[in-house]
C-alpha cells in the first residue's frame, strides 16, 4: 500500500512538473542560402538555439523561399514572421534614411562604413522603433561594381542598357545616365540575366558571384562605389514576449553576428573578385574618365538625398564626417 501511495504521489509529481516549451520562430531572408549574409544567419539561430537550451529555435529561410524581398519587412511588422533580413535600402521610399548608405562615395571602405553605420544607426533605429520592430544587426556587402556585358570608359557607355534596379538609388543612376531601370531582386536576378531582362547592373561581387553572372555578364569595374546593409530585426512584441534569460542571449548572439558578419564581408570581398576572374570575366578598375562621371552622378545623388531627408538626414551625414 504504502508502495502505491509513493507510485501515486511520483506520478502526480510528474504529471504536475511543466514540459519545456519551446518558443519556434522564423526568419525569412531574400539571398541564397551558400551567401555569406544567410550563412551568418545560421549561426546565429544556432548559437540562441544552444544559448537558450534549445528554447528558442529560429528557422531560416533563404533565397526569398518564405517571402519576397520586398515582402519580408512588412511580414514581420503584421506578425507573420518573427524576425527578418533586408536590404536596408530596399525600403529608402519610406524614409530617406533607409538608403544613406548607398549614397554613391560617401563611404567607399569598412571602416568609412561602419563609421556611416554607427552615424545613422540611432535614426535607423527609431524609425523601425515607430513600426513596432527592434534593429538587432546589421552586415555590410562588398563594395559595389559594375557588371555589363561590353566595354564601359565613360558613362555615355551607359546609354540605353537594359539596367538592373532594386532601390530608389540604383533607379536614379539609370535616369542620370540615360539607361533603362528594370527592376529586379537578388532572387530573381539570374533568370534576368539568363532572358536578357537586364545586360548590366551595380552590386557586390558577392551578388554577382551567386548569380553567376559570368553565365552571361563580361565585364565587372571595381568602382568601389558604395557598401550597402542587411539589417536583422525583430517584432518587438515577439521580442517582448521572451523571459529575460531568453532575451539577453538573443542580443548577445546578435552582436556576436554583426561582429562576424563584418569581419566575414571584408575577408570574402577580394575572394568573390578573384572568383569572378577565375570564371573568365574581365576584373578591372574604371577608366579615370568613367571614375569622372559616376562622381558627378554620386554629387547629384547625393544632393538629392540630402533634400528628400531634411534636417535628419544631414544631420547623420554631419555626424558621419565629425567621425
Amino acid at each position: 500500500m504504502l508502495t502505491y501511495r509513493y507510485a501515486a504521489a511520483g506520478l502526480i509529481c510528474l504529471l504536475a512538473t511543466p514540459t519545456l516549451a519551446q518558443t519556434k520562430w522564423n526568419l525569412p531572408a531574400a539571398y541564397a542560402t551558400t551567401n555569406f549574409h544567410t550563412e551568418n544567419l545560421a549561426q546565429f539561430a544556432n548559437d540562441v538555439k544552444a544559448a537558450t537550451g534549445g528554447k528558442i529555435d529560429i528557422t531560416i529561410h533563404g533565397n526569398a523561399s518564405l517571402f519576397k524581398a520586398p515582402e519580408i519587412k512588412r511580414a514581420v511588422q503584421t506578425g507573420q514572421a518573427q524576425m527578418g533580413e533586408v536590404l536596408i535600402s530596399l525600403h529608402e521610399n519610406e524614409n530617406p534614411v533607409f538608403g544613406i548608405d548607398t549614397i554613391p562615395f560617401l563611404a567607399t571602405n569598412f571602416d568609412e562604413a561602419k563609421k556611416l553605420w554607427l552615424a545613422s544607426k540611432p535614426a535607423v533605429q527609431k524609425a523601425f522603433d515607430a513600426q513596432g520592430l527592434m534593429v538587432l544587426f546589421s552586415v555590410p556587402w562588398p563594395p559595389q561594381g559594375i557588371f555589363a556585358k561590353k566595354d564601359i570608359n565613360t558613362v555615355d557607355d551607359m546609354k540605353g542598357l537594359k539596367w538592373r534596379a532594386y532601390n530608389v538609388g540604383t533607379s536614379r543612376i539609370a535616369d542620370l545616365v540615360g539607361a533603362q531601370p528594370v527592376t529586379v531582386q537578388a532572387a530573381e536576378l539570374p533568370q534576368a540575366l539568363a532572358t536578357g531582362v537586364v545586360n548590366a547592373f551595380i552590386t557586390s561581387g558577392a551578388t554577382g558571384y551567386d548569380s553567376k553572372a559570368w553565365e552571361t555578364i563580361s565585364h565587372y569595374y571595381d568602382t568601389q562605389a558604395w557598401i550597402p546593409k542587411n539589417i536583422t530585426f525583430v517584432n518587438k512584441a515577439a521580442f517582448a514576449s521572451l523571459d529575460k534569460e531568453s532575451q539577453t542571449a538573443l542580443l548577445n548572439a546578435a552582436q556576436a553576428a554583426e561582429e562576424r558578419g563584418w569581419k566575414t564581408a571584408q575577408e570574402k570581398s577580394n575572394w568573390y573578385l578573384s572568383e569572378l576572374a577565375a570564371k573568365g570575366m574581365k576584373v578591372q578598375p574604371p577608366s579615370p574618365a568613367l571614375k569622372d562621371g559616376l562622381g558627378k552622378v554620386g554629387e547629384q545623388l547625393t544632393a538629392d538625398w540630402i533634400k528628400r531627408a531634411g534636417g535628419e538626414g544631414q544631420a547623420v551625414i554631419d555626424a558621419y564626417k565629425k567621425m
